[in-house]
Order: C-alpha cells, then sequence, then structure tokens
C-alpha cells in the first residue's frame, strides 16, 4: 500500500517492510489511514490467511557453555524489528500531506524526503554548502534536520531572525610620524658650550662646498648631519651614467629635494621615476636624455607644477603616439573643471633632439607649450622647411617667445627657410650647423639682415645675438 506525503519518504529512508506494498492498487482509494499500527496488526497483514495460535513464536536462546545464551536470528523477528522501530519514527513526525509534499516527493529521485540546505553557521553568512557534503540537512518544511547516514533520533533547531548586518568599517587614515623636532641653531661642543657661530652662518660656510665635500661634513657630528641636508645646499643633483638607482639613493634624493635633477643615460625604472616625482614637487629641471620611453612614460601620471626644463633628447622609439600622450591634458580633470592645461604648460625650455618629429606633434607643441623660449629640434629627420613655417606663423604663440633655437642636423632645411626666421623678433640664438642644404652665403646674409638688428657668427651657421 503506498503512503503519500512524508510517510511514504519515511518509509523508504527507514526501509520499511515491503509486504505492506504486495496486495495494493496504487490507482485505488483503499489507502492505508494514517494511524500507527502495533507489530500483530503489522504481522497480520502480511499473513491474512494464517490464524494467531500457529504464528511461529520465537525460539529461546541457546544456551552454552561458553558464556551467556545468543538469540538465533530470524527473518520475521527482524521484520517485526524494522516495523516496531519505523512506527516510532512515524508518531514523531508531524503529518504534512501537501501538495509541495507530493511534488517534492515526485521531483525527488533519489527517493529521500530530505533536501539540501544551509547550515546554522553558514546560513547566517549567506553561503550554501557543496552538494553531497556531510552537513546538516533540513526537510522542506523547515522545522526538523536528520544527519544522514545515521540511526539517530531527529534533531530540531528554531531558525530565529537574520542577525543583524554588521556595522561599516570606518575608514583608514593614514597615520603619518609626527614632524621632526627643529633643527639647533648653535653646535654643541664637547665642554657642554655651544660654538660662537650660529646654524645660519654655518650654512654660507657649507654653500661653497660641492657634492663630496659635503657627504664628508656630514660624517663629522650629528649636528652637522642635519644641516648638510638642508635643500639651498643642494640646487642641483646629478646622477647620470648610472646604470641602477638604489633605494638609498632615492630617500637622499627626495630627503635633499633638489631644484635641478639629471637622470640622463642611467637605468631608471618607470616606478622608480614616478616614485621620485611625486615627492618633489619643487622640481624645476628634469633631464632624462637616453632612457627608455617605458620609464619616461611616467611624466603622463606625475604633476609637476614648477617644472621649466625638460630634456628628452635621444630617447628611444618615440613615435607621435608617444608625444601626444605627453602632450595632451591628463584625462582624468577633477568634476566642474572646465580649464584643461596640459603639462607642459608651463615648460619654457624643451629639448628634443634625435627625436622622430613630424608636423602633427609639432602642431600639438605649439598649442599645449606656448611659453617656450628655448626649442631643441636638432637631429630630427622629419623637420624641413614646412616645420619652420609652422614655428613662425602669424597664429604661432612660439613666434613672439622663441629666444633660443637649435635646427642642427636637420638636413632637410633649404635656403627657402631663412627669410622666415625674420618674424621671430625675440630670436637671439640660431643654430644651423650639419645642415647640409643650407649655403654659408644665404646664412651670411641672414646674420647681415637680421630680424630687427644684425646677428653676428662666431662659427659657420651658428647665428648669435648679443642682448
Amino acid at each position: 500500500m503506498q503512503v503519500k506525503g512524508g510517510r511514504e519518504r519515511h518509509l523508504k529512508k527507514v526501509g520499511g517492510d515491503a509486504c505492506l506494498l504486495r496486495g495494493a492498487d496504487p490507482g485505488s482509494p483503499g489507502l492505508l489511514p494514517p494511524r500507527v499500527l502495533n507489530p500483530s496488526q503489522a504481522f497480520s497483514s502480511c499473513h491474512p490467511g494464517l490464524p494467531p495460535e500457529n504464528w511461529e513464536k520465537p525460539k529461546p536462546p541457546i544456551a552454552s557453555a561458553e558464556g551467556p545464551a545468543v538469540p538465533s536470528p530470524s527473518p520475521q523477528r527482524e521484520k517485526l524489528e524494522r516495523f516496531k522501530r519505523m512506527c516510532q519514527l512515524l508518531e514523531r513526525v508531524p503529518d504534512t500531506s501537501s501538495s509541495s509534499s507530493d511534488s517534492d516527493s515526485d521531483s525527488d529521485s533519489s527517493g529521500t524526503s530530505l533536501s539540501e540546505d544551509e547550515a546554522p553557521g553558514e546560513a547566517r553568512n549567506g553561503r550554501r554548502p557543496a552538494r553531497g557534503s556531510s552537513g546538516e540537512k533540513e526537510n522542506r518544511g523547515g522545522r526538523r534536520a536528520i544527519r544522514p547516514g545515521t540511526g539517530g533520533p531527529l534533531l530540531s533547531w528554531p531558525l530565529g531572525p537574520a542577525p543583524p548586518p554588521r556595522p561599516p568599517q570606518l575608514e583608514r587614515h593614514v597615520v603619518r610620524p609626527p614632524p621632526r623636532s627643529p633643527e639647533p641653531d648653535t653646535l654643541p661642543l664637547a665642554a657642554g658650550s655651544d660654538h660662537p657661530l650660529p646654524r645660519a652662518a654655518w650654512l654660507r660656510v657649507f654653500q661653497h662646498l660641492g657634492p663630496r665635500e659635503l657627504c664628508v661634513c656630514m660624517r663629522v657630528c650629528r649636528t652637522w648631519s642635519r644641516w648638510c641636508y638642508d635643500k639651498r645646499l643642494w640646487p642641483r643633483m646629478d646622477l647620470s651614467r648610472r646604470k641602477s638607482l638604489t633605494p638609498p639613493m632615492l630617500s637622499g634624493v627626495v630627503r635633499r629635494q633638489p631644484r635641478a635633477l639629471d637622470l640622463s643615460w642611467t637605468g631608471v625604472s618607470k616606478k622608480q621615476l614616478m616614485w621620485l616625482l611625486n615627492r618633489l614637487q619643487g622640481l624645476q629641471e628634469l633631464v632624462l636624455s637616453g632612457c627608455s620611453w617605458l620609464s619616461v612614460s611616467a611624466l603622463g601620471s606625475a604633476p609637476l607644477p614648477a617644472l621649466r626644463l625638460l630634456d628628452l633628447r635621444w630617447i628611444e622609439d618615440v613615435k607621435d603616439s608617444q608625444l601626444r600622450e605627453l602632450l595632451l591634458p591628463p584625462p582624468d580633470t577633477k568634476p566642474g573643471q572646465t580649464e584643461s592645461r596640459g603639462r607642459l604648460q608651463g615648460v619654457a625650455e624643451l629639448r628634443l633632439a634625435g627625436l622622430e618629429l613630424t608636423d602633427a606633434s609639432l602642431r600639438l607643441l605649439l598649442r599645449h607649450a606656448p611659453q617656450l623660449s628655448a626649442l631643441d629640434l636638432s637631429h630630427c629627420a622629419h623637420v624641413g622647411d614646412p616645420s619652420v613655417h609652422l614655428l613662425t606663423a602669424p597664429t604661432s604663440p612660439l613666434r613672439e617667445t622663441l629666444v633660443h633655437l637649435n635646427l642642427a642636423g636637420c638636413h632637410r632645411l633649404t635656403d627657402h627657410c631663412l627669410p622666415l626666421f625674420r618674424r621671430c623678433p625675440r630670436l637671439r640664438r640660431l643654430d644651423l650647423r650639419s645642415c647640409r642644404q643650407l649655403s654659408p652665403e644665404a646664412c651670411a646674409r641672414l646674420a647681415a639682415a637680421g630680424p630687427p638688428g644684425p646677428f653676428r657668427c662666431p662659427e659657420e651657421k651658428l647665428l648669435l645675438k648679443d642682448s
């Protein structure tokens, strides 16, 4: 006979007697009523034609000489014991004969009445256990759960309300160390008194020393070591021709805060250069000639508000796309910011010798570096007469600001571009050396006429004008 709902699932779970399902028709209305059978009724239902007096009695245990009597196994006895346990389980489980139970029993392919759900500890965390895990399982009703694979009694726990959400974590702020104590104004002596010269007088003496002598003075005493870190003693630091830059060297540069830094022909990396530029806000001159573009590209993400001189001569693999990235304003402007200033708006001297510049790069240069007074385009293979026309056009801002112009080694320049330089009234130095197609006679005529006044030629194709 078929039992609907939760009872059928528990019959299959505990392995009920198969004789209850033999003579029943699945479609017949005569189903077993929801009541608990005792062992005698269960046995009579299995053997309807056998009177009670002919039922097989359990045999008494056979005693042995070695120990206590051991009961002999009987198939009927085992069936009765199993059915008794089944009845005990049915008494504890409430009657859940709802339509949802029927649909769950039909859709359950494994034949069990329990479905996987979150464990109490995992339910609070919002995670579900993996399928087939040996954790706690809960039935569809959400009231009782059982440990699969164990014959223990059913366990139940109340599912309380969800725990309150965790309070938001406070924002983490950078805890900076306290400021350094002020430097002493006097030099303490071993006798306990102070030196008569104050700190300002000592700094004037130190200004006449070079970097090597200053490093020797820093080893004399702690007071001199602190005084020698004054940035007025380090206006320029030269680290050129170094194969590698170590962290102590970078820390020393930042601590001295120089106004001019020379990193030409060094193996500085992009990460090191970005670390330096973000900590040298007062840097005015930066020399990066001979470095790779991979490291020089750090200029595209570093603010340099005080920069006045930028040297990018002989940088490898620089094309128009890289120069566009360097000249264009940063894309991450603040909300409400209407003015888009380029990174080289305040640069007055720019050295681009040996780069593959084209007229497109020069147009960007005129637009985003309008305050240039000195421009070095020497040995640029693509610079020719049209480039000079762009620099001296009436719409060019450099027409009124150029003072020094270096075009040495530009082999595309001809004599037709020389009259165009008369448009620059402030031009004081014009370098046209090593230009193959320029004749010395045409350069001499330009020097004699000049823009407002005549030039002098200390060397061939080098025009200078005294201010």
